[in-house]
């Protein structure tokens, strides 16, 4: 069975937030850099059910996983790569 691949504004959906260009831009604009010791799922903007569910993709290796770490790397560097 072939696993379902997500989207960055699939997964900004799922959060409950905007899912569009610019609000995506926005959101990484707001909360970049991250640090390099913090977990993504412990940044302090994120509500509990949004860090459980970041949280419990990563550890499950689960569905969101990939896209999770693309968001996770964005937020790192400070800016959104564009396709």
């Amino acid at each position: 069975m072939e696993q379902p691949t997500h989207s960055l504004p699939s997964l900004f959906k799922q959060l409950g937030l905007g899912d569009d260009p610019t609000s995506i831009d926005q959101f990484i604009a707001t909360h970049s850099p991250l640090k390099p010791e913090l977990h993504l799922a412990d940044a302090f903007f994120w509500s509990k059910s949004q860090a459980d569910f970041l949280r419990g993709e990563i550890l499950d290796d689960a569905d969101w996983a990939e896209v999770v770490d693309q968001l996770d790397a964005l937020l790192r560097k400070g800016r959104v790569l564009q396709d």
